[in-house]
């Protein structure tokens, strides 16, 4: 029986005797790029776009801005998303610091969902408070309110 009928093994090179090293630079440049041009938002978790602050009348009325936009989002419990990507409670705490050493007297912006419980918020503007941060508002939208966001 012929298993091998042409013989096409014979007919290649030889095999390069080490490659090793190529697959090292391969390595090596691959950890550089997503090192380099990594994000924090690839595969991380975000807001998603049926995302509601809660309704309150009179919202509108009592409107205030804050300072250096500096807005944080939370959407479920232990996960608050800001600029930078997804933090926990504990990498909060030093978020604010650091944010709120670069404005003079800093206020803060919270939009939360309605699946975030009380006691996340309550920790949020104690860390904030804690921080430094000279007001703390949470977002809300008011229910008469025209559904484009136009202002008056």
């Amino acid at each position: 029986m012929i298993t091998r009928p042409l013989n096409l093994a014979s007919q290649l090179r030889p095999e390069p005797r080490n490659f090793d090293f190529l697959f090292l630079v391969n390595a090596g440049l691959l950890a550089l790029f997503f090192t380099v041009f990594g994000s924090r938002f690839v595969l991380a978790p975000g807001l998603a776009v049926d995302f509601q602050v809660p309704q309150l009348a009179g919202a509108r009325a009592g409107a205030v801005t804050t300072t250096d936009q500096i807005v944080i989002s939370a959407k479920r419990a232990g996960v608050i998303i800001v600029d930078e990507g997804p933090l926990n409670m504990a990498q909060l705490h030093d978020w604010l610091k650091k944010k709120g050493k670069k404005t003079r007297q800093p206020s803060l912006l919270v939009l939360a969902g309605a699946d975030v419980p009380v006691a996340d918020l309550t920790y949020i503007t104690s860390a904030a408070q804690e921080a430094g941060f000279v007001k703390v508002v949470l977002g809300a939208e008011d229910p008469t309110a025209s559904p484009g966001g136009s202002r008056r």
